[in-house]
């Protein structure tokens, strides 16, 4: 009996947490929705006028890049700003033949007048967030405009950010990605979505009431003194941005976010490079909870409104923990139910998994359908996409999960960059990428056996209980099993 209680407990907290989230994701939506109703006035440098356009540096951090350094080079190099009061910084980590290929097209453009410099560290410490710092010491820029390496921000795009910093209190300025293969495959459609619904749904929901937002590592600008002030670039968790983010607004600095500024970059198409994205970003999540939340609890420069919005994003990651636990536990739970008669009314807690799942579904049609529509049509298309993308990013629970355990027991690990393809359309070809990893991850194995559990859990619908069977967690299990089917055979035909 005690196992039964332990486990009932346990279920219940992971499903209350995700309910909790819920809950502050649906008041992001109430947030989103005010906001497009508001007129906000913001001043702004007139760029008519050339003593008020700053001096800007452009960084490009980037790490054996050899698919698409030349794409970014000459991209960059289109974007509109006087020359005199611009400088492109290269920070070349890598360690290939992309260095020479690279020092090659620079030495070209700098023939064409543009100054641009090809920086190298001789010891990658601190990896991106070395990298950053480095150049920053040597940056002439008032302003540092960030962008990886699969990133292509149109000409334009400076003067429709820079001019935001006429607000002294304002020291970052973070546009939305867009995304150039979004159509490639299904992987590439759900990673569209759930960062679609991150960068209308969140960003804009917690910027519009004045809660904490995070610079998102790239298609963004810092003011140099606020980068300063806030502690500089810190290398001690794999999310330097979040990090940096959250050190700028406890200083009370201002974050602008631009939904209508849309950034183009590039998805990844393989499932080992979303892979290694996904545990960077989710451990990075976990160990920046650790590092952060004390911080902003003892603050006393921000609302508790603010704090709790804080605390459940600095959470984000872990979201994918409770999921797992809720799913793996969903089982047993199943068969306690039907076992002991008298233990029912606990298993109404199960009604805030069906009701959080409401509540996404929710939000996130309202971000589909301001850029789809909101016909029968698009919200037929938008059921599936959903169901589609909430299995497979529960498929993708236990591998996030371990990333999340790792975060939060302080594990530490290397910076592993996301490979980058230039994969335009669906012609184009990955298989051979140089840098992708060859070796399948034994938690590959794991996520194989998990969908066995989870076809068990489905098979056990038709046979607990005395009354026919009991199919209640039966469409649960069934997207647990698409989901890790999904992970699970597409991460081993990869590798073929």
């Amino acid at each position: 009996m005690l196992i039964q209680v332990i486990i009932i407990v346990i279920y219940s907290i992971a499903l209350i947490l995700i309910f909790m989230y819920a809950l502050a994701q649906l008041n992001l939506l109430f947030n989103y929705l005010k906001s497009q109703k508001e007129n906000k006035n913001c001043v702004e440098f007139d760029f008519s006028k050339e003593h008020e356009i700053p001096y800007v540096t452009i960084q490009l951090p980037v790490f054996n890049e050899i698919y698409v350094m030349e794409r970014l080079l000459k991209n960059i190099v289109l974007i509109e700003y006087p020359k005199d009061k611009l400088e492109i910084q290269v920070l070349d980590d890598s360690t290939d033949e992309s260095v020479e290929s690279t020092a090659v097209f620079i030495k070209n453009l700098q023939k064409e007048g543009f100054n641009i410099q090809h920086i190298q560290r001789k010891i990658r410490k601190g990896f991106k967030a070395g990298a950053l710092r480095e150049g920053l010491n040597v940056a002439k820029g008032e302003y540092i405009a960030i962008f990886d390496a699969d990133f292509l921000p149109k000409s334009d795009w400076l003067k429709r950010t820079i001019p935001y910093f006429k607000d002294e209190k304002i020291g970052v300025v973070q546009t939305r990605w867009s995304h150039i293969n979004r159509n490639y495959s299904i992987l590439t459609k759900i990673q569209a979505f759930a960062l679609d619904a991150h960068f209308t749904l969140e960003q804009v929901g917690r910027n519009s009431k004045g809660h904490f937002i995070n610079f998102n590592g790239t298609a963004g600008v810092w003011r140099k003194t606020c980068i300063i002030d806030a502690g500089n670039w810190e290398g001690d968790t794999l999310t330097e941005d979040l990090d940096l983010s959250y050190r700028a607004q406890l200083k009370n600095w201002k974050f602008k976010y631009l939904e209508g500024v849309q950034t183009p970059a590039e998805l990844p198409v393989a499932i080992s490079a979303a892979r290694s994205q996904q545990f960077r970003w989710n451990k990075g999540g976990a160990e920046n909870f650790q590092k952060m939340i004390w911080r902003v609890l003892k603050s006393k420069n921000i609302s508790l409104k603010t704090k709790v919005h804080s605390l459940l994003h600095l959470l984000n990651s872990t979201m994918f923990l409770n999921v797992l636990i809720v799913g793996v536990l969903s089982i047993p739970m199943l068969y306690i139910k039907n076992e002991y008669e008298h233990l029912k009314m606990y298993f109404y807690a199960m009604s805030f998994f069906v009701i959080s799942t409401i509540i996404f579904f929710i939000c996130y049609w309202f971000m589909f359908k301001k850029s789809y529509g909101s016909g029968i049509k698009s919200f037929v298309k938008y059921v599936g996409l959903f169901l589609t993308f909430f299995s497979i990013a529960m498929g993708f629970s236990l591998h996030n999960s371990i990333a999340v355990l790792e975060g939060h027991f302080g594990k530490r690990s290397d910076f592993i960059r996301t490979p980058k393809f230039n994969i335009n359309s669906l012609s184009d070809n990955w298989k051979k990428n140089k840098y992708l990893k060859k070796n399948i991850s034994v938690n590959v194995i794991f996520e194989g056996l998990l969908m066995l559990y989870f076809a068990f859990g489905m098979y056990s619908a038709f046979i607990v209980g005395d009354q026919g069977g009991d199919f209640g967690l039966f469409p649960f299990h069934l997207m647990l099993f698409l989901g890790f089917g999904f992970v699970f055979f597409k991460s081993l035909s990869s590798k073929i």
